[in-house]
This record gives structure tokens, sequence and C-alpha cells, in this order.
């Protein structure tokens, strides 16, 4: 899966001048030997150190092992439900089981990681300057799009709202208990995908691996005959084709990183296939502003961002406007709302606001707000960006 070149060829006639060309590489692990004589090592070994096919797949082997015992555990002890992929409502409660369960476990698989690569946790996309910063930006941004786009649907008479749910101490209770469910949930889900995978996917992977991959990501939901809007998923591997053959063709420096944009964008994007109420839209909104969330990364050098935006997107939809948040809806949340069931592509229907067409020009003004906020200060802060040791 790695795309950089081994070391050069070494002639039997010619040894290398520098003795410790073949030794130890930066990362502190055996180098690579010559072409020549490549042996087993080559195949777990590149210039980076462990390759990263086998780092993801050590990463996933733990992070199953560990969720699976974790739940194991829960059900034992009567804390969570035995079937909790089949709820169609969230609790406080559950959520925070299942998201914190979850969220342990990526830490420990990632960890478990860092100390066989020999870099440190933060190294996987958690580093960068100002992340109290970039979060509380983030979440800014997050709330103020969501709320545009339900005024938006408001206005169109696409959504309405009945009144409170909640009235006294629990609209605040609720309000920080949910702002606390949906804090884990942008940690959980851009901790696995812009952090680890994203991190590590963009050392490992060049056009043709990433073809692959995503080939095989839109054969596994086909196959699945319970997986929900399904064509989002191929909508956004088609759109981004052609921009990583562009930039593979020119050899563009960085490559690595747009190919897993465009993976981890499309494996987000089909993880939320699963989701009861799902439509093709909601599912493209998925891998698109998985896509965003990636491009927010390249800008800000870190993922407090996009964990910001998440968590506030999340906490807006489920908690503050009630809606259905990508076919689940949320018990106690502050108002009653309502959607047409008539016009479905624009409502967003069962699937929420992101399930709404008109989620499509809120991505593009995230995208904008991004460029706009951090585009000019790239280059000032990249100095700034510590580098992975």
């Amino acid at each position: 899966m790695e795309p950089e070149n081994p070391t050069q060829q070494v002639g039997e006639a010619h040894p290398p001048e520098n003795p410790n060309e073949n030794a130890v590489t930066q990362m502190g692990v055996a180098a690579i030997a010559p072409r020549g004589h490549r042996g087993v090592r080559w195949v777990f070994l590149g210039p980076e150190g462990l390759r990263a096919g086998w780092s993801v797949l050590i990463f996933i082997v733990l992070l199953i092992g560990i969720v699976s015992l974790l739940q194991f555990l829960l059900k034992l002890a009567h804390l969570a439900p035995q079937h909790m992929e089949q709820l169609k409502e969230l609790t406080v409660r559950i959520g925070f089981l299942q998201e914190g369960t979850t969220l342990l476990a990526i830490v420990i698989a990632a960890w478990v990681v860092s100390k066989i690569e020999q870099r440190r946790v933060s190294d996987y996309h958690l580093r960068g300057p100002r992340r109290v910063q970039r979060f509380f930006s983030g979440a800014v941004t997050g709330i103020v799009v969501l709320s545009i786009l339900v005024g938006s649907l408001v206005a169109g008479g696409w959504m309405h709202f009945d009144g409170r749910a909640l009235s006294g101490s629990q609209m605040l209770l609720y309000a920080i208990a949910w702002g606390v469910v949906f804090l884990l949930v942008g940690c959980v889900e851009e901790g696995l995908v812009r952090c680890f995978l994203l991190f590590t996917l963009a050392r490992g992977l060049n056009f043709w691996w990433s073809l692959g991959i995503v080939a095989a990501l839109c054969a596994r939901v086909a196959m699945n005959t319970k997986a929900n809007g399904t064509w989002g998923t191929y909508v956004i591997a088609l759109l981004g084709l052609v921009p990583c053959l562009v930039l593979y063709l020119k050899k563009t420096p960085g490559q690595g990183f747009w190919d897993a944009a465009w993976v981890t964008s499309v494996l987000f994007g089909a993880g939320h296939t699963g989701n009861s109420g799902e439509s093709w839209v909601g599912i493209f909104s998925a891998a698109g502003i998985g896509l965003v969330f990636c491009v927010s990364v390249k800008l800000t050098g870190s993922v407090w961002w996009a964990i910001g935006c998440h968590a506030a997107w999340d906490w807006g939809q489920s908690y503050l406007y009630g809606t259905p948040d990508s076919g689940l809806m949320a018990r106690r949340h502050l108002l009653n709302s309502g959607y047409s069931q008539q016009h479905v592509i624009w409502s967003g229907g069962s699937t929420g606001p992101e399930g709404s067409i008109l989620i499509i020009p809120i991505m593009v003004l995230i995208l904008l707000v991004l460029i706009v906020q951090y585009g000019r200060k790239r280059q000032a802060e990249s100095a700034l960006v510590e580098q992975p040791g």
C-alpha cells in the first residue's frame, strides 16, 4: 500500500559509502534492505517504518476486539440493550455508554499502534496551533450553518415547530447532557476517520490503491441488502475519481492526503448506510461533509475544528431543533418539530435536515467559510504546526 520508493538498489561489487545507509531509520525502526535483497522485512517496513496497511490492520483488529469486549461487559451488567444497532431512538444513557466505550477503544488502539510506530498519539492530526480556538470556531460554524438550513426549511414550508418539549431546569440539564454525548460523538467519528485513518492512509496510499479500496467499499454497500441510501456512496465515489486521477497524473506533491480524504469520505458515507431512515441525499451529505472536514484538517493543521463543528451540528439537530439525525431521534429534545412528507427531497424526511437537497449549498458554504477564515493564514501558521517526530 506504500507509494514511497524503497531505497535505491546497491550493487554487490559496490557497497554503499555510508555504512549506515541501510541501518535504522529516523522512525527508530529497522530500515529496508536493498531492493535486490528485500526479504520478508520489506513486506512490513517502509521508509517511514511500519507500512500503513499493517498499521490500519492492527488498529482495526484491536478496535473491534476492545469494542466487542466492552459492549459484552455492558450487556452482561445490564447497562446496555442487547441490540443497540437496532435502536430508532437515542437516549442520553445509551449515547454516553455507546460513544464513551467506542472512544476508549479508539484511544487504546491508537496508543498501541503509536507505540509500534514510535509516534505519539497526538501525531494523528491532534496537534497544531490554537486547538481550543479551532474547536470553538468549528462549533460556532456548525450551529450557525445548521440554523441557516433549518430556517430555510421553515421558510419554504417544508418544516415546522410545535412548541417546546422541555421546560424549566430540564432544558439546561438535557442541553448539557446531550452536549456531552455529542462531544463524544464528534471525538469518536473524527478520531476514527479524520485522525488515525486519514493520517495513516495519507502516508501509504497512491491513486490505484485508493481506487481499489473505494471500489471495494461500493461493492460492499451494494451487496448489503439492508443498506439505505446507497446511491449517496456511489455519487461521492465518482465525484472524487477525476480530481484524484488528475493529481496522480500530474504527480502532485502531497497527493496521498487527498487520496486518503477520498477513501475516508466514501467510508464515512458507507458507514451511515446502516442507519434506518437514511436517504441517498443523507448518505451523500455524510460523505460530503466528511470531505469538507478533511479540508479543515489540511487548512487548520488539526482535527479540532472538525470535532467542534461535528459536535455542534449533531447537538443542534438532535437536541435544540428536535429533528432526526441520520434517521435517529433523540429522546428529551428541546423543540418539537415536524417535516413535510410530500416533499421529502426538500424537507429531508426521516433523515433529518441533512437529508434535504439544500444540504448541498450548506456544504459549499461551510467550505467557503473554511477557505476564507483559514486559507490565507495557512502559510503563516504552517511553521508553527509541529511535525510528527
